[in-house]
């Protein structure tokens, strides 16, 4: 006797199992309800078609009604939505749009009833302008909405893999946009380390980026909508793209006896199999197991449904078929970048208190000699037994099929030694003779063989500064580029030199622009009887890290001018075609772009113009930063399919330089050096720095000689001193509040009578103005080598401070338009 199987739903999960099935058994008969007109379309296209990637809307369509009954003898009901089960009687009631209530009997049944948009209960949420998308009428109502009303400006609210996607294609569209994310950061799926990366690339493509930020309300204005954050910010639109998750549909089981699970996800085994007899399910609405951590989670992606569909199909049809878990591998398109992953990422394993090692490799896409070669920056997560436990990876060209590589590798069991092995296919303009990926597994067997020790940038901040060495072992011409805070300069290639510029008996840190170099350094090092560990991923994933959206700005960071005749205002573009010297450094990692461009302009006359083609990302922010220091003018900086385009003007005056293309700002800080002990110069020193910092500058005090007095503790600190230092902390004022005036201190009765008054008239006291400097997060930072002359040590100071020399002051004053000596 044939088999009756009812499909509840279609798209992936619910289509496949419809095909499979059919194919399978040419006697079932097959009944699918769909609530809705389409059956199978392509879910992840939708924000494509609204922001005009795709231009035909049929294109969305993967199969139709009419299809489906052609090709597969399938009875495809649209327009029928089934609102109750009885597995008892093995019957489901539907309310169809042709016929009305009815009950359909069945042996078989497979649910793929989806997972819908939340919309959580806000203020103004029902707003006729805020919107989301999950299907083709959600779609259509969208892209109507943009045509007819001109909307201009759009909030996104949430930075999922839909709520980016649509950032994207409004943008694409030419709409302002602003994407708003409750969460510390955007693509849950990826750690800190790789999401800021695709921050930025939005941030450049002159999207907003709000983080940490959600909804507190909506309001409609006329035909705009204001959104108010919970910070008290308030944004203004024209649409809203509500974008912050979905959750099962799958209201219509409560009371069948089918059980659900805690957020209400249908339970099912590894046959896909629920909790009454005959009853599949499938898709979106299910749990599945992690195929990494082996945890029961909900991972809603089209791969996973389409194979669960398949597999239920095999199940009904009498083929033993298993499901073996879910590893979350994804990937989308964000402006030039592509980000991609699989497996469980840092945040996961920690919260499971899963043990793990992780390493960063930053290689280009293919041979670095042939043109078009593109960085990205790759990460591996593994375990002491090599095991590999996830990997991420963002870059213009080739992430695909590199995460691709490593999923298969991580479903076959496969180890960090298997990606070394590998044997990939190999063309200059294709990969490179050593592979990412085998890179990647170069630099995790040398960590599990203990060749080296690393560290992530993150885990830095955990280490003491006084009693570790933090060693740049980059170029200098790197490193005045741009280095992090506290490190010496020890180029790899002249370190064995220079090792006597190293103590033995502190630990090193050592760092370089990726880790390759590190990692060398590091070989010299541990051989020459050091102490080192190596930051994974160098000082280019650190500066990924110290990334922050700028939430201050406009969106639009693109010059304007009015038009003289029409007084519009209009994109002022540069006319790219106007230049003296083409120069390509496409393939060339930090610092080849910049020192080739130096090159360069150094031979060229003054107000001559370099076009320059790079591929290394951070050349869109270092040669920013790079014209601004060396007095030349970046008329132009662009991205074009993952390449960065600068037109630099040779010996502009830097007080006219275009800053509308430059998110690096001025020298604008304040630097105060304090030399003097006495109460009312202290005074002077910590008002005009609280001022400063109340007007958003940044501040640094920097301490020396008797200075170090103001921050001396008041209480007694037991430290072990020589007879000469112990003398000096004697002599010298024991803290602020033992300080003398300059002028008219009458034995210390000059001091009093001028505390006494600054009481009397409300002004803040010193004690309370050195609180309040901390506080604002003014750096008061005490000399070290006065420190050594007068006998003080650290302990002997107040909390809070820093400790540093005269290369910290150097640098401060460096990027200081005010530098006071008091």
């Amino acid at each position: 006797m044939a088999k009756k199987v009812l499909l509840v739903g279609g798209v992936a999960g619910g289509a496949s199992a419809a095909a499979r099935l059919r194919r399978l058994d040419e006697t079932a008969e097959i009944i699918m309800f769909e609530r809705d007109q389409h059956i199978s379309f392509a879910n992840c296209g939708l924000p494509y078609y609204i922001g005009q990637n795709i231009k035909e809307r049929s294109k969305l369509l993967v199969q139709t009604p009419q299809s489906m009954q052609e090709r597969f003898a399938i009875d495809v009901r649209i327009h029928s939505e089934v609102t109750s089960i009885n597995p008892d009687r093995k019957t489901v009631t539907v309310n169809s749009k042709d016929r009305g209530i009815y009950e359909e009997s069945y042996d078989y049944l497979v649910l793929s009833p989806g997972a819908k948009a939340i919309r959580p209960p806000i203020p103004g949420i029902d707003s006729d302008k805020i919107f989301t998308l999950r299907n083709i009428p959600d779609t259509d109502t969208i892209k109507s909405f943009i045509e007819k009303q001109e909307v201009r400006q759009a909030v996104v609210i949430g930075g999922g893999f839909i709520g980016v996607e649509m950032a994207e294609n409004l943008k694409d569209r030419g709409l302002e946009v602003t994407l708003v994310e409750a969460a510390p950061h955007i693509l849950p799926p990826f750690d800190t380390d790789m999401a800021v990366i695709v921050e930025k690339e939005l941030e450049n493509s002159n999207v907003k980026l709000l983080l940490s930020d959600g909804v507190k309300s909506f309001e409609d204005k006329g035909s705009t909508i204001e959104v108010v954050l919970n910070s008290g910010k308030s944004l203004t639109a024209d649409t809203v793209i509500l974008a912050i998750g979905v959750t099962p549909d799958t209201r219509f089981l409560k009371g069948s006896g089918i059980e659900l699970g805690a957020k209400g996800h249908i339970l099912v085994n590894e046959k896909l199999e629920t909790s009454c007899p005959g009853v599949y399910a499938v898709g979106d609405a299910i749990e599945v197991v992690d195929f990494v951590t082996k945890q029961n989670v909900a991972i809603p992606l089209a791969g996973p449904a389409n194979k669960q569909g398949r597999i239920a199909a095999d199940n009904i049809a009498g083929l033993t078929s298993t499901y073996k878990g879910t590893q979350g591998t994804s990937i989308l398109k964000v402006f030039s970048l592509t980000a991609a992953s699989t497996g469980s990422n840092e945040r996961t394993l920690k919260r499971l208190t899963i043990p793990y090692k992780v390493i960063y490799v930053h290689p280009v896409s293919h041979a670095s000699y042939y043109p078009g070669a593109l960085p990205l920056s790759l990460k591996l997560i593994f375990n002491e037994e090599g095991t590999i436990l996830g990997a991420q990876a963002v870059g213009s060209d080739g992430v695909d099929k590199r995460i691709d590589v490593i999923a298969t590798v991580i479903r076959l069991k496969g180890k960090v030694s298997d990606l070394a092995e590998l044997e990939l296919c190999y063309a200059p303009p294709f990969s490179s003779a050593k592979d990412p990926v085998n890179m990647a597994g170069y630099v995790a067997e040398n960590v599990l063989a203990g060749r080296v020790e690393t560290f992530t940038y993150e885990e830095l901040e955990n280490y003491n500064k006084e009693e570790t060495q933090l060693v740049d072992v980059r170029t200098e011409f790197e490193f005045e580029n741009g280095h992090l805070e506290g490190a010496i300069n020890l180029p790899v290639d002249k370190l064995r030199q220079e090792l006597d510029k190293l103590d033995k008996s502190k630990p090193i840190l050592a760092y370089c622009q990726v880790g390759l170099r590190g990692y060398i350094a590091s070989r010299i090092l541990t051989q020459h009887g050091f102490n080192v560990k190596n930051m994974t991923g160098g000082y280019k994933s650190a500066s990924a890290l110290r990334f922050k959206p700028d939430s201050t700005t406009a969106v639009s960071k693109k010059k304007s001018i009015i038009d003289p005749d029409t007084q519009l205002i209009k994109e002022a573009k540069f006319p790219t075609k106007d230049y003296d010297k083409l120069l390509d450094v496409s393939g060339l990692s930090c610092p080849g772009p910049l020192m080739q461009v130096k090159a360069s302009i150094d031979e060229m006359g003054n107000g001559q113009i370099l076009k320059v083609v790079a591929s290394d990302p951070g050349f869109y922010e270092d040669s920013k930063a790079w014209c601004i220091r060396t007095n030349n003018e970046l008329l132009d900086i662009k991205k074009e399919q993952g390449q960065i385009i600068a037109y630099v003007k040779k010996g502009s005056d830097p007080k006219i330089t275009n800053q509308s293309v430059s998110t690096l700002p001025m020298k604008d800080n304040k630097t105060i050096v304090v030399f003097s002990g006495d109460l009312d110069k202290a005074m002077a020193a910590f008002i005009i720095a609280n001022g400063a910092a109340s007007m958003g500058k940044k501040v640094t005090l920097f301490f020396t000689f008797w200075g170090l007095n103001i921050l001396r503790k008041s209480e007694h600190v037991s430290v072990k001193k020589g007879f000469i230092d112990k003398m000096f902390g004697l002599m010298m004022p024991k803290g602020s509040k033992e300080l003398n005036l300059s002028n008219m201190n009458m034995m210390g009765m000059g001091s009093k009578m001028m505390r006494m008054v600054m009481k009397n008239k409300n002004v803040s006291s010193l004690e309370e103005l050195i609180q309040a400097a901390l506080a604002s997060g003014i750096e008061i930072v005490a000399c070290q080598m006065s420190m050594d002359v007068m006998g003080l040590q650290p302990e002997e100071l107040i909390d809070g401070i820093k400790y540093g020399g005269v290369g910290y002051y150097l640098n401060e004053a460096e990027d200081s338009n005010v530098n006071l000596f008091i």
